[in-house]
């Protein structure tokens, strides 16, 4: 059987790179690596400059959504006209009369229209389109695939679990000078009303006189919850704000550096499609607190202590209990070490192949 050639959407390699970025990467590297299929890697972008073997699909981006969220035109058989199957990596697979995946991290911006913009909006559009035209769901969860049952009926949905993301190698130098030598619980993500931060600082601010010298450290990008969480942080009071870090946006070096030096991972988010900082702390040997919400219980095993996303004062105990008892910070450190040891890109990557085969066989229903 010779190898399969799969156009394979990389658009979410140009740019900032985001969650979804971090792993499009990694899926491509470890779908590279196998002899039995042939990436054709494409991006959907008039002002990318890819180089080789990247095809770029000569049609505005903005333009091209706000045509398949209505119409099947302009198809991209033009441009990939020797693949197999389409692979869109970022909810979004374009019109063609190959057979067509597409995957789907989470689906809170469709349980949450309000909380997304224009652009978000529209792809959710142009998913249920490529849906109801029959493309095949990739889910990063079983509960996402879940989500995408409930919301697009009728879906043909498979799971392939993602896994966790390369951590740099250690470094001895503090890339935050506030953190040096100082415990802190470490929140890893976009400021959104998703990752629930409020209630975080708010059980940080019910353990702070306990732990006098403990930072809470948010290291992320702005998002649609900024108001909210400075609004919790000025609530604690000065002696205790001045204790909550904003970092911004992070890159690789920084996050590792983070994740290493953390005492809790804390993700007490209100849904989550797959989770990646969860295998991320249990990499780098960070005990995890979270909320028992979306895909987190799946992802986490009993690596995490978990508690539900409204409630903040179980929220605090999980976080004293992971800060003050060797005994449980023993217990998740190891079993997040084999927990994460379940996951692997090599294994999405294998079956992403089988997924492949099916849709191209017309057997993926």
């Amino acid at each position: 059987m010779g190898a399969l050639r799969v156009g394979f959407d990389t658009g979410p390699l140009f740019g900032a790179r985001s969650g979804i970025g971090l792993a499009v990467q990694e899926m491509h590297d470890a779908l590279a690596q196998r002899d039995d299929v042939q990436l054709l890697p494409y991006v959907l972008s008039l002002r990318s400059r890819p180089t080789p073997p990247v095809r770029r699909l000569p049609l505005p981006a903005a333009v091209a959504h706000g045509c398949w969220a209505h119409t099947d035109h302009p198809r991209v058989d033009r441009w990939l006209r020797d693949a197999q199957v389409v692979h869109g990596t970022n909810y979004v697979v374009p019109p063609s009369r190959l057979p067509r995946i597409v995957s789907v991290y989470d689906c809170w911006f469709m349980r949450n229209p309000e909380n997304a913009g224009a652009t978000v909006h529209r792809a959710g559009q142009v998913l249920r389109r490529a849906v109801a035209g029959g493309a095949v769901v990739h889910a990063s969860s079983e509960a996402t695939a879940d989500a995408v049952r409930d919301l697009l009926p009728g879906a043909a949905v498979h799971t392939v679990h993602l896994a966790a993301l390369p951590l740099t190698a250690p470094s001895a130098h503090a890339p935050i000078a506030d953190l040096s030598g100082r415990p802190y619980i470490v929140a890893i993500g976009t400021l959104e009303r998703r990752k629930n931060l409020p209630r975080l600082v708010q059980a940080f601010g019910s353990i702070a006189a306990a732990h006098g010298d403990l930072q809470l450290v948010l290291a992320g990008a702005e998002g649609d919850d900024r108001g909210e969480i400075h609004a919790a942080v000025d609530a604690l009071g000065p002696s205790v704000a001045h204790r909550v870090l904003f970092t911004g946006r992070v890159d690789d070096a920084v996050r590792s550096w983070l994740l290493r030096n953390a005492s809790v991972l804390a993700y007490p988010s209100l849904d989550e499609g797959f989770g990646f900082p969860l295998l991320d702390a249990m990499q780098a040997g960070v005990p995890v607190v979270a909320s028992n919400a979306g895909s987190i219980p799946e992802v986490a095993g009993d690596a995490a202590l978990l508690s539900p996303p409204g409630d903040v004062d179980a929220l605090a105990a999980n976080l004293t209990m992971a800060l003050n008892s060797q005994s449980v910070r023993a217990h998740l450190i190891a079993s997040g070490a084999t927990r994460v040891q379940q996951f692997s890109w090599e294994r999405c990557a294998a079956e992403l192949v089988a997924l492949y085969r099916r849709v191209a066989d017309g057997d993926a229903s």
